[in-house]
């Protein structure tokens, strides 16, 4: 993979969901958290490292909350990979919305990547985007419903969210504003899931996303985790 052109413009940070407690697959989480879990030879969270140093990440914040000890143990401060690695600790899980607005004063002001710890993919960072368009207030990576999802998320057309809807579904990877979340979170305090956010942008026709086609699951079953385990990446 080529190193991106990192300039002024190309966010620096990227933020990794990872506080999460995985029910769905217990008991192996209740030993070793999402994140953690080996795919093809690599825990999920160490390829997704790899993978924004490759595209030129300098900061990573992840934030912790369920077995947070043991992702913070196998990543240390970062420099195994190149880049640097922040921690913000959860004592009560945050949910998505919360988690990002309590790690802003480690991200700081500038727009950064948001990806969910538990996805795994082909996805060549490089390809998304740096900047948020105009009246944009996120904007996210979508991909195709894939066979195993049941329903999708949104409707898209022409570089934009038109609508929730059954044709494609979020990729758990998303680039933020965070003065932007900071103004759209308000007055909310706690716990609180990021989704709500992306909804009322929708109502406002101002969510904008692009549209990718190659490998991609989230492991939220053993099955899913077999189907990564199993799968053959280009």
């Amino acid at each position: 993979m080529s190193k991106r052109d990192t300039s002024s413009n190309a966010p620096s940070t990227a933020m990794i969901l990872a506080a999460g407690r995985g029910t769905r697959l217990r008991p192996l989480t209740d030993k070793v958290p999402k994140p953690l879990i080996e795919v093809q030879g690599k825990p999920l969270i160490e390829r997704q490292v790899d993978q924004l140093a490759k595209a030129g990440i300098e900061h990573v914040v992840i934030n912790l909350h369920h077995l947070g000890h043991m992702i913070e143990e196998h990543l240390g401060d970062g420099s195994a990979y190149g880049l640097r690695i922040s921690y913000s600790r959860e004592t009560e899980l945050l949910e998505t919305g919360g988690g990002v607005v309590n790690a802003l004063p480690l991200i700081g002001d500038s727009p950064f990547w948001l990806l969910n710890g538990d996805i795994f993919t082909d996805f060549d960072f490089n390809q998304l985007a740096n900047e948020l368009p105009e009246r944009s207030l996120m904007h996210l990576l979508l991909t195709p419903k894939p066979s195993f999802r049941e329903h999708g998320d949104f409707d898209y057309a022409n570089g934009w969210v038109t609508s929730r809807g059954e044709p494609f579904v979020y990729c758990g990877i998303s680039l933020l504003d965070p003065l932007v979340i900071k103004e759209l979170a308000g007055a909310v305090s706690g716990a609180f899931s990021l989704r709500d956010l992306m909804f009322d942008a929708v109502a406002k026709q101002q969510l904008s996303a692009q549209i990718w086609s190659g490998y991609w699951i989230d492991i939220g079953s053993e099955e899913q985790l077999q189907q990564a385990r199993d799968a053959v990446l280009t």
